[in-house]
């Protein structure tokens, strides 16, 4: 595929660890453009390998490289890592079982989401791919038995969603336990992303589940082609600022999807332009090679503007999830998320502003019965909170 990107603003040691992790490392063959290695700030290099979560690919690179232009202690840091990260995941992938084997004894069906499962199903080894928690998917009436069963187990709910009307379940998409002990965190989705997205049922993805051979407990994950619509949707909305993400689209679609069921998904689900902005920046960063079909989707005009509009988070170590978050960068951020919705979505979004929001109770309390009435008062207190230079919405 002919170059479609723009990547001048990338920095050299970003395209330096592109180089190396799309490469055949070996003993005796290195084949990277050298001169990429000159005035290398190495301390860079390993924030961005850290900041990108491509450190552990990295250091299986790396230690089939008999290539001394990488200082040793690049070599060392990457190294340390790596094993720390080994160890983590083997203590999420315990963790995992047990979990699942306490969700199966109340018969609440469970899908993994991220975390060891999802390594061991993209790179064969759970050590090559990182997760700081567990991510898992049941259906929404699961939820409160679900929650039963975590506290019961020694985690505390992290209640940081504020709601009003029931306004949580479309709103958001999980909630958060935390174990104090062990700080492993659990994230219990009942969608695969925030409304207003449109995406399939739980009963569908589990109908097309797969069984994860990780463990002796039955494991499950999403299907192949789910998987694609549920990864590329995370990335978009992530802005693709970990390259970590596109790798693992370059890992999922090296194992031959099935291209016809992948794209009815996009389609069925409104994704096209999704699906097509993921394919193009894989193909470009990673060299990824496209089924014939799929690369269809690298051809439009609006999958193209939302590669190249996803370089932005590339150009400098952006970080959406720690806060406070520049505020160019969540001003762009904003308007890259509303230029990922479709047609229906953004109108969905619009009208979703006439919904009362928690902080609608927080300016004017009201009782239960009463909390009607914060449909029609909704643009007056969001006028008085403006006025006071408080939050928008």
């Amino acid at each position: 595929m002919v170059n479609q990107l723009n990547l001048k603003s990338i920095p050299k040691e970003l395209k330096l660890i592109l180089e190396i992790l799309k490469s055949d490392y070996s003993s005796d063959v290195v084949a990277i453009d050298q001169t990429l290695f000159r005035d290398v700030d190495w301390n860079l290099f390993i924030d961005l390998a850290m900041h990108h979560r491509v450190y552990p690919v990295l250091h299986s690179k790396l230690k089939l490289a008999n290539d001394k232009q990488i200082p040793d202690y690049v070599v060392e840091t990457i190294s340390k890592h790596y094993k720390q990260n080994t160890f983590q995941m083997l203590f999420l992938t315990a963790e995992m079982e047990q979990v699942s084997k306490l969700f199966a004894a109340r018969e609440i069906p469970l899908l993994q989401l991220k975390g060891p499962a999802l390594a061991h199903d993209l790179y064969g080894d759970i050590s090559l791919r990182t997760s700081s928690d567990l991510d898992v998917l049941i259906p929404i009436e699961q939820l409160h038995l679900a929650e039963e069963i975590l506290v019961a187990y020694g985690y505390e709910k992290d209640d940081y969603i504020k709601t009003v009307l029931n306004d949580w379940k479309w709103r958001h998409h999980h909630i958060t336990f935390i174990h104090p002990i062990k700080k492993i965190k659990v994230e219990i989705h009942w969608r695969l992303s925030p409304g207003p997205a449109k995406e399939p049922s739980f009963a569908k993805l589990w109908e097309r589940r797969r069984k994860s051979s990780i463990t002796n407990q039955p494991v499950y994950l999403l299907s192949k082609s789910d998987l694609f619509l549920f990864l590329t949707a995370h990335g978009a909305r992530h802005g693709w600022s970990r390259i970590r993400w596109l790798l693992d689209i370059h890992q999922l679609v090296g194992q031959k999807l099935d291209e016809e069921r992948v794209l009815q998904i996009l389609k069925d689900y409104r994704s096209l332009h999704i699906g097509g902005q993921t394919l193009i920046l894989a193909s470009e960063l990673f060299h990824t090679r496209l089924p014939s079909n799929m690369g269809l989707l690298c051809n439009g005009e609006r999958s193209r503007n939302l590669a190249q509009g996803a370089i932005f988070y590339l150009e400098s170590m952006v970080n959406l999830h720690t806060d406070p978050v520049p505020e160019s960068v969540a001003r762009y951020h904003k308007q890259n998320l509303f230029a990922l919705m479709s047609f229906q979505q953004k109108c969905i979004f619009i009208l979703s502003f006439l919904y009362p929001y928690p902080e609608d109770r927080d300016t004017l309390p009201l009782p239960m019965p009463l909390h009607f009435l914060y449909f029609p008062l909704r643009p007056f207190l969001w006028a008085w909170r403006k006025s006071r230079g408080q939050a928008l919405t």
